[in-house]
C-alpha cells in the first residue's frame, strides 16, 4: 500500500454499506407514501358539493356603510318607493272604557216587598215597559182591598139613587132624599176611580182591575218594568230578597249601550290642548284594526295631585255594541292641522346602538346603502322621516335589520 492512498475495502464492508443505503431509500419512499395517503386521501374522498355554492356566499361590503346581497339574500328583502303621507298632531293617552252613566237608569221598586220571581239577566237587552221582576207587595194588597170596598160603595149608591129617584117619582119620597142619594153616589164614584189609581200605579193593567173587582180576590204580585230600552248592565235581585225604594244596591240597572263613556288619565301639561266636542279616536285591544269615533264631553275640574293628571270624558259611539265597560282604551285626539312628510313602514326603520335611526337606500335592488334619517310621528304602521330621505326613493321595507346585522359582521 502506498503512501497517501486508502486501504482496501472487505467484501462484508461492502456489504452493509450497501444493506444501510437500501433501507435509507425504502424509509424515505416509505415516508413520501404515508405523507401523500394523509394530505390528498381527504381531499381526494371530499365531493365537490362540498365546496359552499356561490348563491351561499355572505353578503360582500363595498364599503363603510354599504352591502350587496345575491340572489338568495334578496329573497328575504323587500324594496318600496318612498311616499308621501298625512301626518296628524296627535296626543294620547290611556284610560278605560265605562257605561254612560247619563243614560243609566237603576231600577228600584216604588214600594216595600219580598222579590218573587226574576224576569231579566244581567246582560239581556231589554224594552221600555218590560217586566224585570215582581215582588209581593203588602202595600198593593191594601189597595186591592181599598179598591174592592169602593166598588161595592159604588154597587151600593147607584141601586140607593134608583130606588130614591123611583119613590119620588110616585111621590113616595122627597126632593132631598133624592140629592142625598146622588151625593153618595158621586162621593163613592170618586172614592171608586181614585181606588182604581191607586192600584194602576202598582202596574196592574185596566183589564187586570177589572177582573180583581170582578172577582174580589186580591193579587198581590207586582211587576216592575223596565223604565227605558237597554241592556241589563247590572243585577242585585234575588228571589226572596226583602227590597225597598232607596236601598243602596238596585236591584237592577238599565243601561243605554248604543253609546259608551271613554275616561282618560291625560297628564296636565296637555290641558291647554283640550276642548269640548273635540272629536277624538278610540283603540281597544280586543279590536286592534277598529277606530272608535268619539267626542270630548266633560274636562275635569281638578288635577290629581299624586298622578297630576286630570280626568277626561268622552262619549263613544258604538252602535254595533262591541264595547264593554272596564275595556283598557287609549285615547287620542289630535292638537294641529296635519303635515305632509315621506313615510317609511315601521320596519324598514332601524334603531341603532348608539340611538340613531337609519334606512337601507338602493338604486338598483341590489346594492343598498345605510343612510340616518330624523323621524318623527308613528302612526298607522308608518314612521314619519323629517329629514335624511326624499320621496321616490327606494328602500328597503323588510329585511332592514338583516342587512343591518350583516354589515356589522362584515366590519368585525
Amino acid at each position: 500500500m502506498t503512501a497517501g492512498s486508502l486501504p482496501p475495502i472487505s467484501e462484508k464492508s461492502r456489504r452493509v454499506s450497501r444493506n444501510a443505503k437500501l433501507l435509507a431509500l425504502f424509509l424515505v419512499a416509505a415516508v413520501g407514501a404515508g405523507l401523500t395517503v394523509l394530505v390528498w386521501g381527504p381531499l381526494a374522498d371530499q365531493p365537490e358539493t362540498a365546496q359552499p355554492p356561490k348563491s351561499e356566499v355572505a353578503a360582500v361590503q363595498l364599503d363603510a356603510n354599504s352591502v350587496t346581497l345575491n340572489d338568495t339574500q334578496l329573497k328575504a328583502v323587500k324594496v318600496e318607493e318612498v311616499k308621501e303621507r298625512l301626518f296628524g298632531i296627535t296626543r294620547e293617552a290611556v284610560g278605560n272604557i265605562d257605561f254612560d252613566q247619563d243614560n243609566s237608569l237603576q231600577v228600584f221598586t216604588p214600594y216595600p216587598g219580598r222579590i218573587v220571581r226574576l224576569w231579566a239577566k244581567a246582560g239581556d237587552d231589554v224594552k221600555k215597559g218590560q217586566i224585570l221582576f215582581e215582588i209581593d207587595s203588602p202595600d198593593l194588597s191594601t189597595a186591592e182591598g181599598t179598591l174592592i170596598q169602593a166598588a161595592a160603595q159604588i154597587e151600593l149608591t147607584t141601586k140607593a139613587l134608583k130606588r130614591a129617584q123611583e119613590l119620588f117619582a110616585a111621590k113616595g119620597a122627597a126632593q132631598k132624599d133624592v140629592d142625598q142619594a146622588i151625593s153618595d153616589h158621586k162621593t163613592a164614584e170618586g172614592n171608586y176611580n181614585a181606588a182604581r189609581n191607586a192600584v194602576r200605579i202598582f202596574g196592574k193593567t185596566d183589564a187586570e182591575i177589572d177582573k180583581i173587582v170582578a172577582t174580589h180576590r186580591i193579587d198581590s204580585q207586582m211587576p216592575v218594568p223596565s223604565p227605558m230600552d237597554g241592556r241589563v248592565t247590572a243585577r242585585n235581585a234575588a228571589v226572596g230578597l226583602y227590597v225597598q225604594p232607596g236601598n243602596t244596591s238596585a236591584p237592577y240597572t238599565v243601561s243605554d249601550v248604543s253609546t259608551m263613556w271613554m275616561l282618560a288619565s291625560v297628564p296636565e301639561a296637555d290641558i291647554p290642548l283640550l276642548r269640548l266636542g273635540e272629536d277624538v279616536e278610540i283603540h281597544v285591544a280586543a279590536y286592534p284594526d277598529r277606530v272608535f269615533k268619539g267626542k270630548i264631553t266633560h274636562i275635569g275640574a281638578s288635577v290629581d295631585p299624586n298622578t297630576h293628571r286630570i280626568q277626561v270624558r268622552s262619549h263613544v259611539k258604538d252602535p254595533n255594541r262591541e264595547l264593554r265597560a272596564q275595556m283598557f282604551a287609549t285615547f287620542v285626539i289630535r292638537t294641529g292641522e296635519e303635515m305632509k312628510s315621506p313615510a317609511v313602514p315601521e320596519p324598514g326603520v332601524v334603531r341603532e346602538g348608539d340611538g340613531t335611526m337609519t334606512v337601507w337606500v338602493t338604486t338598483d335592488g341590489r346594492r343598498f346603502t345605510q343612510r340616518t334619517v330624523k323621524i318623527g310621528l308613528q302612526q298607522d304602521g308608518f314612521w314619519q322621516v323629517l329629514e335624511g330621505l326624499e320621496p321616490g326613493e327606494r328602500v328597503a321595507t323588510h329585511g332592514a335589520l338583516f342587512m343591518d346585522n350583516a354589515l356589522t359582521t362584515a366590519s368585525q
